[in-house]
């Protein structure tokens, strides 16, 4: 038994190695104590705090008196996604032991990972409050000109500097970085991150495909009909809360599998993407 222990072990660092190196928006990740426990079982709730302002000081009554107001918010899970993946001993032996490893790093890479960023990043572009806007980028300086315009809403709204992660399509962060101007490089250092995402995760909507009716057998997710391609967005990290509140990915070796002489991986996320009622500016949209 402990060999079997230590080989799943094995497997399972090996997935999550390649999960976070995959996910665009692994960066994201909430701290999950900012959160607790809600009523029921699938929720949570976080504080939204606010007090009065400044008044006209009385040099004999003194100070005026501001109220402070706290109140629980609540947010429900909203990501439940699971799978299960098999492979017989004899194709796992004659690859030299590949075959499963490959499998569940296939599934992490091609499958795992882009439907996290996709439900990310379709989430928040979904919250109704946050900053958005339309268009066509067509070159380098458009955008550019873009997220001079993001940053600056940013600002006049008050959301802090710090801790601000910038999401583009490719093509187009690519292009502004082939500029290389100082102007270019002076917008591009205000993030705290950049990254790069493919257009296929990109998206202001999905639909989640669940694998059992017909045309979803397969799983995923695609690109809804009320969908539009996402050109950036710019996240204020402390205004989200993303995290997973249970991950499951066991590996059931062939010897304790009782219905075939297969290894199994299963694997499950049970988690939230949502944004704080009172921090919505954090969050900027720029689609077509």
């Amino acid at each position: 038994m402990p060999n079997t222990i230590a080989l799943a072990k094995n497997y399972t660092s090996l997935l999550d190695e390649v999960y976070r190196n995959a996910a665009a928006t692994a960066d994201l990740t909430s701290d999950a104590s900012m959160c607790k426990a809600g009523a029921n079982a699938n929720e949570i709730v976080y504080p939204q705090i606010s007090v009065g302002g400044l008044g006209e000081y009385d040099r004999n009554a003194g100070y005026t008196t501001s109220a402070v107001d706290l109140k629980w918010a609540t947010a429900k899970f909203n990501y439940d996604r699971g799978t299960k993946i098999s492979v017989d001993v004899m194709d796992n032996e004659e690859s030299r032991n590949l075959a499963f490893a490959q499998a569940g790093a296939t599934l992490m890479r091609e499958k795992v990972a882009p439907e996290a960023d996709a439900f990310t990043f379709a989430t928040l572009a979904g919250i109704d409050g946050i900053s958005k806007t339309t268009g066509t980028i067509e070159s380098a300086e458009q955008f550019l000109d873009a997220l001079l315009t993001a940053w600056s809403q940013m600002d006049e709204d008050e959301v802090p500097q710090e801790d601000r992660y910038l999401y583009a399509r490719v093509t187009l962060l690519n292009s502004i970085m082939s500029l290389d101007t100082t102007k270019s490089r002076e917008v591009l250092a205000k993030f705290k991150i950049k990254k790069a995402v493919p257009q296929a995760r990109f998206y202001t909507a999905i639909d989640l495909l669940d694998g059992k009716t017909s045309g979803e057998e397969l799983g995923h997710y695609k690109k809804a009909d009320t969908g539009t391609n996402l050109n950036f967005m710019i996240v204020h990290k402390p205004a989200i809360i993303k995290f997973d509140k249970h991950v499951a990915h066991n590996i059931i070796l062939a010897k304790l599998n009782p219905d075939s002489d297969s290894d199994i991986m299963k694997y499950r996320k049970y988690g939230i993407v949502d944004a704080y009622g009172n921090k919505k500016a954090g969050i900027y949209c720029n689609h077509e």
